[in-house]
């Protein structure tokens, strides 16, 4: 029967099976920032120790991606894929029925981690092992709409289970969500035979030289670094930052909560994240990516300062953050697989991944540090919290402009 299923895959349909999936497994990921204002209460955590248990996530995701992802240059990349999610549902039972403060929290979040490196590139490895051109390109898209979908729900659906049934049964559903993405895909993703050996003339696996000699790829990848680096410290805190507006400008019970904002953040950044990749299509993705980059600058610099002003204003401030933030991110992604030698993008996209990741991790950190310095949460905090953020947003820009990437197959004057 599912052999049958299998047989009438195709490309496009392959795109949708996995994009679905990626919501799936993706759904818990962002359970513990949603909850972070309350758990931060029940174990005594400081900002810095906040910090610690959101980066570790990515720190995690970065030093296991360079390993998963290369591996599917040799491994067909669902093989990969699926071992992933399997360590998803494990992680988030493990924060379900284990975690009870710091230690414990981390762990679940490495192994978060973990999992994640060997769902998030490789997913998308699979589907560039697949497609070709402009549909790579909106697969690239689509897979990352995918994504920041589950991103949002995962704030609302974390903050009305934990109302409904506590904290642990938030992770119990992500855990419930992951488990169906691996059904999905173990039952239904066509196979691919792993590539032929090659010759003594050929790849060495986890040489990463002639990835760091392309310097096309490596000017998306090193932009990507910094993307993430802004994208993390945001979503990593944005509930925080709301809750602390909330509770200075007396707004008790807010038009919409800090997880609603978060939610639509998410969603507001999935629809920039395929606009901003349609637009690189078809008018240039130089000019889309360095007007992205500009304009997260931009917000980020005041949003600290001005935010806690109003919560109306502070949640505007936001989704207007989320929007500039994820208006080049597929784009980003998506120069970097093309400009990748097609022998290896897979390990192209760990190394671009690693990068992105690494600065994800620094993110988050780089937040509750800054807060701690500041002597806590209070509008020269956060306002010099963000203008760091945005600090080293800037300097991306100037890297960019330095490496000039080219443009990818499918985009404007290439055929």
């Amino acid at each position: 029967m599912f052999s049958s299923l299998r047989k009438k895959i195709t490309p496009v349909r392959l795109v949708i099976l996995v994009c679905v999936a990626q919501v799936c497994v993706q759904v818990g990921a962002y359970i513990w920032p949603a909850l972070l204002p309350g758990m931060m209460a029940r174990w005594a955590l400081s900002n810095s120790d906040a910090g610690w248990i959101t980066g570790l996530f990515y720190a995690a995701y970065t030093l296991a991606v360079p390993i998963l992802v290369t591996l599917t240059d040799r491994v067909d990349a669902k093989r990969v894929y699926l071992s992933g999610v399997a360590l998803t549902v494990v992680a988030h039972l493990f924060f379900a029925f284990s975690a009870d403060g710091f230690w414990t929290a981390s762990f679940a979040r490495v192994l978060a981690g973990i999992g994640w490196a060997g769902t998030y590139m490789t997913g998308l490895k699979l589907l560039a092992d697949r497609v070709e051109g402009r549909l790579m390109a909106r697969a690239v898209a689509g897979h990352a709409a995918g994504i920041g979908i589950a991103g949002a729900l995962s704030f609302v659906i974390a903050d009305l289970v934990a109302a409904a049934g506590g904290w642990r049964a938030a992770f119990v559903v992500g855990a419930i969500a992951a488990a169906a993405a691996w059904s999905v895909v173990a039952l239904l993703a066509p196979p691919r035979a792993a590539p032929a050996v090659v010759s003594a003339t050929g790849v060495r696996l986890f040489d990463f030289r002639p990835v760091f000699r392309n310097r096309s790829a490596m000017a998306y990848a090193l932009a990507y670094c910094f993307h993430t680096w802004e994208m993390n410290a945001l979503r990593g805190w944005s509930v925080a930052f709301l809750a602390f507006v909330a509770a200075g400008t007396g707004e008790t019970h807010p038009w919409l909560a800090p997880t609603a904002v978060a939610a639509a953040m998410g969603l507001i950044g999935t629809g920039a994240s395929i606009f901003g990749n349609e637009m690189s299509i078809r008018f240039g993705r130089m000019r889309l990516i360095r007007m992205a980059i500009l304009g997260s600058v931009l917000v980020g610099a005041v949003i600290g300062f001005l935010g806690p002003s109003s919560y109306a204003l502070a949640a505007a401030l936001v989704m207007a953050y989320g929007f500039v933030i994820w208006l080049d991110s597929s784009s980003l992604t998506a120069g970097t697989a093309g400009s990748a030698d097609p022998s290896r993008r897979g390990a192209t996209l760990a190394v671009h991944s690693m990068l992105g990741y690494g600065g994800g991790f620094v993110g988050p950190l780089a937040i509750g540090w800054t807060l701690d310095l500041a002597g806590g949460m209070s509008r020269v905090g956060w306002g010099m919290a963000y203008l760091v953020v945005a600090a080293l947003s800037l300097s991306s820009l100037i890297l960019f402009a330095v490496m000039k990437p080219r443009d990818i197959e499918g985009d404007r004057g290439r055929r």
